[in-house]
This record gives structure tokens, sequence and C-alpha cells, in this order.
């Protein structure tokens, strides 16, 4: 077989999957020329198991890795691909500490990823995050920060597990079509440009909030992929591409987390 068949059969069996597979080694995932680590092994497995595709050898990996994670982020993504493998990381889920008032962890975001992680939420968890919702009915990474649209969508899917609904939903849902543009992406803060991260997050915050999401955002990921199946992170700009695959996996399977194992 000549070059150019070879070619053309790669590009036809490229999918954004195997292209996240592509860059493990025992289970263990890093970017092209990058060291494996236990966040982007996370992102990769949450990304495959979304679309239904195994991720061989990460748990035990993942495992392994467990007495070097520090912060409540870093636990809780851990948490939740390893419940996506199937498994239930007591040790990691006990780590999770749930202050007086209801935060997980040292911020805003770390307990959107504590009540996900530990697929609940505890009604003083519950009060604390509605508590946090701005007035235009976002939220941001830190107490008393400035609202964006990851920070909603990623709140949105606490909210779905801890079984909140009407108004607080409503408004956040609101609140996170403020960051589409014209191009059918979303972006992360206003005026900063679409990208597609921002725009998977959005995707899986509508999802959690059984809203149906924009077709319009669905296209502007497929412009940004590329012959060997991963995805660009905007229309100018080229970088981590096995994360931001990993993430836009989770989008089009339009699944947020937790996910079921």
């Amino acid at each position: 077989m000549t070059l150019a068949p070879l070619l053309a059969a790669f590009v036809l069996a490229a999918t954004p999957a195997s292209f996240v597979q592509a860059h493990a080694q025992d289970g263990a995932f890093s970017e092209p020329g990058g060291v494996a680590g236990a966040s982007l092994t996370s992102w990769a497995v949450l990304g495959l198991r979304a679309v239904g595709q195994p991720a061989p050898g990460s748990l035990a990996y993942l495992q392994s890795q467990e007495p070097s994670l520090e912060t409540s982020n870093d636990v809780a993504l851990a948490a939740l691909a390893e419940e996506a493998l199937g498994a239930r990381p007591t040790a990691l889920l006990q780590r999770l500490v749930v202050h007086p008032n209801g935060q997980i962890g040292e911020s805003l975001n770390s307990t959107f990823w504590g009540v996900l992680a530990l697929g609940r939420a505890s009604p003083a968890t519950t009060r604390f995050i509605l508590a946090q919702q701005s007035k235009a009915g976002g939220f941001a990474w830190y107490l008393h920060g400035q609202p964006d649209s990851n920070d909603t969508a990623a709140a949105l899917e606490a909210l779905r597990v801890a079984h909140v609904t009407g108004a607080p939903v409503t408004r956040a849902v609101r609140f996170l079509r403020t960051f589409q543009n014209r191009d059918g992406g979303f972006e992360l803060t206003h005026g900063r440009g679409s990208d597609a991260q921002s725009t998977a997050w959005a995707i899986q915050g509508f999802a959690a909030a059984k809203v149906r999401p924009p077709r319009s955002a669905f296209a502007y990921l497929a412009r940004l992929k590329r012959p060997d199946g991963s995805y660009r992170y905007s229309a100018r700009y080229v970088t981590t591409p096995v994360w931001v695959t990993s993430q836009v996996l989770a989008a089009l399977a339009k699944k947020p987390f937790p996910l079921a194992p």
C-alpha cells in the first residue's frame, strides 16, 4: 500500500476517542511530548467513559497516584474518574472536607466538584451553593468572585446532584446563555472569545439542567476538529489537545458529571 492510501485510512480511522487513547502508556495519559499526570488521566478517563470507551490500566494508575493529590479539586476529579471506571474510592471521598457552613474544600469551585464526587449534597452544602449565586444568576470559582461560564456550568451539574430545580436553575441557564458568541461557541468570560472547553462546559451545564444545548454550539465544535481526531482549543490556538479533546468527548455525549460506571 502506498503512503497516500495509508494516510487516508488513518484519517478515516481517527476519532476523538482514538486520539485520546493513543496518548496513554500503562493507563497514564500525557500531552504530546509531555509528562503523564493524575489530572490529565482523570480527564481522559471521564471523556472516554462518557462515550463508552475503555481506559485500560487507568484505574490502577490513578490509585497509585492518590497519595500525591493535594487540593480538594485534585481529589474530587480523581474520585470521579475512578467512579466512572466502576471503583468506589472511599479513601479519596473521606478526604473531601465538608465545613460547617457546607463548603467543601478550599473554594466554591471545589464545592461543586466535591458534590459531584460524593454524588450527594447535604442541606448545608446546597444552601451554601445557592447563597453564592449572583444576582445575574451565575457562579464564580471563588467566594465573591466574578461569575463565569465554566463555573456556572459546574454549578448546574452540582445542583442536579442536589436535586435543585426551579428558579435557581432557570437563572443559571439564562446567565450561561449570555456567554455564547455569534460563531456558536461559548467563552469563559465576556470578551475573551469562544473556546472548545468553555463550549463543552456549557453543553454539559445545559444537559444537567435538562435544557437542550444550542445546535450552534455543536457546529462550533465540529469546526475545531482536526484530521487526527483531536480538537483545537479555539479557532486561533491549538494547545493541550488531549485535555481539550477529553472535555469535548463528554459534551458530545451530552453527559454531565458524575458519570455512571
